[in-house]
């Protein structure tokens, strides 16, 4: 006789786990079936964590070569942004350095004026030798530093003497140097005249008036060409898609170009509008226009230059610029038209 407590079928006290034949405890399927629900969520967060590292990774890879090229969109923001901060830094200082020297009157303008024409024809020196010539720096540097004087004394009647002058010393010089060409002999002539007589356009329009008109005048052709570089740079390196001129410049782009353009104008009607010097707006209109286009004729000019040797810049003597010839290339032919333009105005 079999007792209840070896049947399979006996009565289980309250609280007892269930067990089978053999004794073995019996898991409820709907509790089995709640503890893997419970451990899945755990399963897929541990699985989504995985592959997400894993996508990260793999864009990471692809995107290498950009990261090494600098070509990430973080990474051109920021060269972007320190590239305009250091460029607004030295424009600044340049700025404040002429509207003091303009303030002060003739004197210092013509002192401001000469160490600039300086700076750039010994930087125009310095390219000409980068590309195999061997200018004569004393006899170009000389006449850098007599025009803008000669200007301030003397006014435009003593460019001519100065310029025969530089004639006759260059061709003694090559007849007695065996080692020079004419080449040398050019470029020993042309770059003071490239760099400091139209230059010293500034000084004659400055000295037209002594008084904070003149200063008034000059600030208002300078302004013109800062506005038609910053407007160009700005409508160029945020819309500019049409290429003005790839193989020189190819940064510059006809979009940046009538920008500049428009900068240049706004500031011309400004001293139209102001009537300095009796400057009426037909005037200004003109001299905005014309002036802008042969600004950037300059600029793609000293672009060529250092295009033909090679470089970026002319020098750094100005952070975020380059050299002083890269921050006065616009202004040299510019000044030299305004100027004209002013003559025939009747202004000066």
């Amino acid at each position: 006789m079999t007792s209840n407590a070896d049947s399979p079928e006996h009565s289980q006290h309250e609280g007892d786990v269930p067990t089978d034949v053999a004794g073995r405890g019996v898991v409820d399927p709907q509790e089995a079936e709640s503890g893997e629900k419970e451990a899945q969520p755990g399963q897929k967060s541990r699985i989504s964590l995985d592959s997400g590292i894993d996508k990260l990774e793999k864009r990471r890879t692809l995107r290498e070569a950009q990261r090494v090229a600098g070509e990430l969109r973080g990474q051109v923001m920021r060269g972007w942004t320190e590239k305009l901060l250091t460029r607004t830094l030295s424009g600044a200082i340049y700025a404040i350095v002429v509207l003091v020297c303009l303030y002060l009157g003739r004197v210092p303008t013509a002192i401001m004026v000469t160490a600039m024409a300086w700076l750039c024809c010994s930087e125009f020196f310095r390219m000409a030798r980068m590309s195999g010539r061997m200018p004569n720096e004393i006899i170009g540097l000389s006449a850098a530093i007599a025009y803008p004087l000669a200007a301030l004394f003397w006014g435009s009647g003593a460019f001519i003497p100065i310029t025969l002058i530089m004639l006759i010393w260059a061709a003694g010089w090559y007849v007695v140097t065996p080692r020079a060409n004419i080449g040398d002999v050019a470029i020993s002539c042309f770059a003071p005249l490239y760099t400091s007589l139209t230059f010293s356009c500034l000084v004659l329009i400055r000295t037209s008036d002594a008084g904070p008109t003149g200063a008034l005048l000059t600030l208002g052709v300078m302004a013109s060409m800062w506005a038609n570089d910053a407007a160009a740079y700005f409508v160029g390196s945020r819309f500019g898609v049409h290429k003005m001129a790839p193989r020189i410049s190819p940064h510059k782009s006809w979009e940046g170009f009538f920008g500049g353009l428009l900068g240049s104008v706004l500031i011309w009607v400004l001293v139209g509008i102001l009537h300095v010097e009796g400057v009426g707006l037909v005037l200004a209109l003109f001299s905005g226009v014309l002036v802008g286009v042969v600004a950037v004729v300059g600029d793609l000019f000293e672009s060529r230059i250092k295009r033909g040797v090679g470089v970026k810049d002319s020098g750094d003597f100005m952070p975020g610029h380059g050299g002083m010839l890269d921050r006065s290339d616009s202004m040299l032919f510019g000044c030299v038209v305004a100027y004209f333009l002013l003559r025939l105005g009747g202004i000066l």
